[in-house]
């Protein structure tokens, strides 16, 4: 390229110029800034001015399925300069034709930036490690890899974070993307920084990294005795060693942000899901055609239907409740392993919100989450203010139906509001929103969609979004429009 200086698309907060600045340069280098600060931002400008420099030519980004395709559809597009000549190729594990002919055209002389965009999970797989040596023989003395939610590596023994390491060591420059990089234990950010560089934090393995940060028990049950992490120690050491390969962001800390940030999360449907959801839509295409009158309700009565079916769940006609697997709590799972603090999440299905409140109870502790909706009687929901609103008490999650626990409330200690299933009026949609945006937040609030790609979902956060009331949009070509999107799979 004739000049060096870098034409940002979209301008960098003060935080994120920072970051690129601590970073450039270096091989390997941690982002660890919180969800809504923008790290995805960072890492494509910094890829940008890499490229314009003559430092890269490819990239290889790695993140989790509800996440990867972001990258590709948002991420990218969008902050990416102008200036950069590039292509975007995004890996499918069982590719159709067209699929396979674009991922195939990595091979073809490319004189830009190639992104490739693969998910963490196919890491685990003989085909994904497969495909991920390939591009690190090919493009690594020239590329950059990235994890995006580097925690999804964490784990030392697992086959991906051992697969990633190795392939990792062919590239030139190395990024890992987390907004917490220790999740339940200190002991997390051991094998993100392997990927990193083996031995960046001065260990030759895992059990001498262990020994120096954390306290051990032995224990023993009848005849068979086994170590126990008991507690930590030598913490600040860590912190220190990290702070040179790192940069830290919180969102309370970013005072140049908007008070309100907005994403989404893609969630693939099963094929269940899939399946039933196709056949749904053939029943309301059916109704439509029939030359009857057919009324708004009972055009929202086949939306809501097709909403269900993505939470997992079905009422039949004759009132029995079917139910299928579904992805969408391990997105929402994931989500929350990345924030620390309080959160919300709203889902307009009484079945989702008893199912999320068992599922956080069991793997965020008991008394870590509660329910709010039509059935929780008044005393109840007092209490459950009261801790919520406690930054003391370990009530982390409020999961509440927004038609019912979306008005009145004040929910400011959470800064993190997760709709699992909207809720197709406008008014409750962004009463909902201003239950933790009023007097008393202090922080940005990051509000997140679960999107199903190519369902229903998308238009329905588009219009709320929009503040476009959807009552005006379910009769007509429109309502014909929305009920016969296609679906996709994104594995």
């Amino acid at each position: 390229m004739s000049s060096n200086k870098y034409n940002f698309k979209t301008k960098p907060y003060e935080h994120q110029e920072i970051a690129l600045r601590k970073a450039f340069g270096k091989r390997e280098y941690g982002y660890f800034m919180e969800m809504g600060t923008g790290k995805s931002k960072v890492l494509i400008d910094e890829l940008g001015m890499l490229f314009t420099r003559g430092e890269v030519n490819f990239a290889l980004i790695i993140a989790p399925k509800g996440v990867y395709r972001n990258w590709v559809a948002k991420e990218i597009p969008e902050h990416l300069s102008n200036d950069v000549p590039h292509r975007v190729i995004r890996w499918v594990a069982n590719p159709n034709k067209k699929q396979e002919k674009e991922m195939h055209s990595v091979q073809k002389p490319f004189f830009g930036l190639t992104i490739f965009v693969m998910n963490v999970e196919s890491f685990s797989t003989i085909k994904g490690k497969k495909a991920g040596n390939w591009l690190a023989g090919a493009f690594g003395s020239f590329g950059l890899i990235a994890i995006d939610e580097s925690t999804t590596i964490k784990n030392h023994k697992a086959k991906r974070s051992k697969n990633l390491v190795k392939i990792s060591e062919k590239f030139k420059y190395k990024r890992i993307l987390t907004g917490s990089p220790i999740t339940k234990s200190p002991l997390d950010i051991y094998q993100q920084c392997e990927f990193l560089r083996p031995g960046l934090l001065g260990h030759e393995n895992y059990y001498s990294f262990q020994g120096m940060y954390a306290v051990i028990n032995r224990r023993s049950m009848g005849a068979h005795s086994f170590q126990q992490v008991v507690g930590y120690r030598n913490l600040d050491n860590l912190t220190s060693l990290l702070d040179l390969h790192s940069y830290r962001v919180l969102k309370k800390d970013c005072l140049d942000l908007p008070d309100k940030l907005y994403t989404a999360r893609y969630v693939s449907l099963t094929p269940e899901q899939m399946s039933m959801y196709i056949d749904l839509q053939k029943k309301a295409m059916i109704l439509l055609d029939s030359g009857e009158l057919v009324t708004a309700p009972a055009i929202i009565t086949q939306m809501l239907r097709l909403q269900q079916v993505m939470s997992g769940h079905l009422k039949t006609d004759d009132g029995e409740m079917v139910y299928f697997p579904s992805k969408r709590m391990n997105a929402l799972e994931e989500i929350l392993q990345e924030h620390d603090g309080k959160a919300i999440i709203w889902s307009r299905f009484r079945y989702d919100i008893i199912q999320i409140t068992r599922v956080l109870s069991e793997k965020f502790g008991p008394g870590s989450a509660a329910s709010f909706f039509g059935d929780t009687p008044d005393e109840t929901r007092q209490r459950i203010i009261e801790n919520f609103q406690n930054p003391n008490h370990p009530l982390r999650f409020f999961i509440g139906n927004p038609a019912t626990a979306g008005y009145g409330l004040t929910l400011t200690q959470a800064n993190l509001v997760v709709y699992y299933a909207n809720d197709f009026n406008l008014d409750t949609r962004q009463q909902s929103e201003d239950r933790c945006h009023r007097i008393g937040q202090k922080n940005n609030v990051t509000y997140v969609d679960l999107i199903s790609e190519g369902t229903l979902d998308e238009k329905i956060v588009e219009s709320l979004r929009n503040k476009i009331n959807l009552s005006a949009k379910v009769l007509g070509e429109e309502a014909r429009e929305w009920l016969n999107l296609k679906p996709k799979n994104n594995s």
